[in-house]
Formats: C-alpha cells, sequence, structure tokens
C-alpha cells in the first residue's frame, strides 16, 4: 500500500523489487511504507521510509532513504537527478565499503526528468556535523577532507577516466557552457545591478575572456579525479562514535576534474576570511597528507597550492550559476561576497593576467 503523500517509488512492490535486485531482501516482500521523517532541500525530496514486511527480514533494511526530484527543478532543465542516478550506478559499484551511503535502486526518465534513488539510512549511525550555515570543528574538518582525499585517490588519473568514467566534454559542449555561463552571468548582472560594483563587473567580464586559457589546466587531464562537485560539508555524515566511515552523499555535480576544485568549495566558497586565515593552510596540508599516503604521486604541495588558487577562482562562476536554476538568494549572495574575498586574499586576479 502507499499512502497519499508518498511518491509512487514508495509502492510496496516497487520497494520489493528495488530491494531484490539489489540483493538485501532474499526472502518475504515489502507489504508498506510508513514515512518517518521528510525534508525538502532546493533540488530535492528526501524520505525516511519505515519498511513493513510480510514475514520477519532481519538481513534486510528496517528503514531506507528515498530522495527524488522537485516538479520545479524538472521544469528548469536541470539535470543533476540524470547525474547523480548516473553515479550511484556507474561509479559508487567501484568505490570501497563506507564510502558513500549504500545503493538500493534508482532511475533517471529521460522524457519526463523525473527520478528517485533508493539509499542506506545512516540516521542512526551518522550525523551532520553542524547546522548549516555554522562551519563544523578543525577535527571534523580534516576528518571530511581524510575522505574527500581517500575518494581522490581512487580515481587519480585513472585509464578510463573521462573515457568510461564520465565524459571530457568536447569542442561543441565546451562552447555551449561557455554560452551559458555568459548567459547566466548576464542576467545575475542585470538582476543585481548596482550590488555588483563596476570592479566585480570587470573581474567577471575579464575572467570570460580569459576561459579558454584558463581553462588550458583541465584540458591537461593530468592529475585529475573525480570531484563531488557540490562538496559542502552539511553534503557529508560523519560516524556518531568517532572514526572515519564519513559518507559522502549529494553527487549530482560529479564530474572528472580538478581535485581542489572539491577543496575550494567546502572552504573558500562557504567560509569568511577569519577562518580561512587560521585553516585553510593547515587542512591543506592534511589533505595532501592523505593523498600521497593513498598511493598518489609526481604531485607535490606546491602543485596543491597551484590547483587550489585556480580552483578558487573558478569558484566565482558558482553564484550566477545557482541563480539561474532558482537557487535562493539566501544561499547564493554569501557565496559571492565569501569568494570574492578569497579572490582578493589569494591574489587570483594574477591569474587572468
Amino acid at each position: 500500500m502507499i499512502g497519499e503523500d508518498l511518491p509512487q517509488e514508495a509502492d510496496a512492490a516497487a520497494l520489493t523489487g528495488a530491494l531484490r535486485d539489489a540483493g538485501v531482501l532474499r526472502e518475504g516482500r515489502v507489504v508498506e511504507a510508513r514515512l518517518e521523517s521528510e525534508r525538502k532541500t532546493i533540488l530535492s525530496r528526501i524520505l525516511r521510509l519505515r519498511l513493513v514486511y510480510d514475514q520477519p527480514s532481519p538481513a534486510a533494511p528496517q528503514t531506507v532513504i528515498l530522495k527524488t526530484g522537485l516538479p520545479r527543478t524538472m521544469d528548469r532543465g536541470w539535470n543533476g537527478g540524470r547525474q547523480e542516478v548516473a553515479f550511484y550506478t556507474e561509479i559508487a559499484p567501484a568505490l570501497a565499503d563506507g564510502v558513500v551511503p549504500g545503493y538500493f535502486g534508482g532511475h533517471w526518465d529521460n522524457e519526463t526528468g523525473a527520478w528517485h534513488l533508493l539509499l542506506e539510512d545512516l540516521t542512526d549511525s551518522h550525523v551532520i556535523a553542524s547546522e548549516w550555515p555554522l562551519p563544523p570543528t578543525r577535527l571534523q574538518c580534516e576528518t571530511i577532507l581524510a575522505a574527500h582525499a581517500r575518494l581522490h585517490a581512487t580515481w587519480w588519473d585513472a585509464p578510463g577516466l573521462g573515457v568510461s568514467i564520465g565524459t571530457w566534454p568536447n569542442s561543441e559542449t565546451n562552447k555551449q557552457n561557455r554560452l551559458r555561463l555568459e548567459s547566466s552571468y548576464k542576467a545575475f548582472a542585470d538582476r543585481l545591478g548596482d550590488l555588483v560594483p563596476p570592479a566585480r563587473r570587470d573581474l567577471y567580464e575579464t575572467f570570460l575572456g580569459a576561459l579558454p586559457r584558463l581553462s588550458e589546466r583541465y584540458r591537461t587531464h593530468r592529475h585529475m579525479t573525480i570531484v563531488q562537485g557540490d562538496s559542502h560539508v552539511w553534503n557529508c555524515f560523519l560516524p556518531r562514535d568517532g572514526g572515519d566511515d564519513v559518507r559522502l552523499f549529494d553527487w549530482d555535480w560529479w564530474r572528472p576534474h580538478v581535485a581542489a576544485m572539491d577543496l575550494a568549495y567546502m572552504m573558500a566558497l562557504h567560509w569568511y576570511p577569519d577562518r580561512r586565515s587560521r585553516l585553510e593552510r593547515p587542512l591543506l596540508d592534511h589533505y595532501h597528507s592523505v593523498l600521497l599516503a593513498n598511493g598518489v604521486t609526481f604531485y607535490d604541495r606546491h602543485a596543491l597550492d597551484d590547483d587550489y588558487r585556480w580552483s578558487v577562482l573558478m569558484q566565482i562562476v558558482v553564484p550566477p550559476m545557482q541563480a539561474a536554476i532558482g537557487v535562493p538568494p539566501v544561499v547564493w549572495w554569501s557565496h559571492l561576497e565569501r569568494i570574492m574575498l578569497a579572490v582578493d586574499d589569494l591574489d587570483c586576479r594574477a591569474l587572468l593576467a
């Protein structure tokens, strides 16, 4: 049976089929899914379901997380759901256990844009480090960055990266991406008026003009990996009892890229100067040490600094792109202010010369 407020993916028969396909339900079947909690993010709906079986099934999950898209994001042509389903079907199976939540099934409908994921429920064993927008402690940040380093090391310069593991954009895709970015920035600047002062408009226009040259770092396809993309600290579950069983979630923006993009997104885009000045370099040191300990070679600390500074500059595209897909100003306005301060602190404008 299914309640009026639950999506079709929460139907008992659908859940039974998914859990059987995932190999976690060998006998019996789901007869009911009861909604325990619901949370809506900017782009998705996340349901915690308690499952009722027709017979004792101790090996099967007693609760699951069902994540679906929101109608308004489908109307905007947002394809993050497709990306996230692709991640769990193509990338997650090759990861070591304990990097991401367990996956029980999912689907993307190319015609309607509808999608869903059925995932392991970590509510009882894990916790989000802090309440948004408060940053975690230094120790928690070290734990989160170590998890990213282990993930990055897994795919570092992997032979199929950008070919069978994600795709490198071709010239036409690059052209379309640049046109989309230019259009998003123009709409953003027109919307904000004098809230974008001349110096920042000059920075954006110079950046857009220099983008083909700036992209040379990306086009080397060297010292690259899979990045999470939306790598803020609230997209991470930490174990309640300590340890390093960190689970990264929200994979709607994953792609092959420079690893430091995840670090710049986590720190430069989300932290104010005081916190960055105290923690940025020690945390980059920690990340680099974990990266090397997990097998990455010929990538020295100076190379990470260069990539981090480049990645900070690249983050200036985030606020206009977020505004374009309907993310509210309460999110992207602070991003804009913080990333501009980081650009100044790290002298990123020199990269445009």
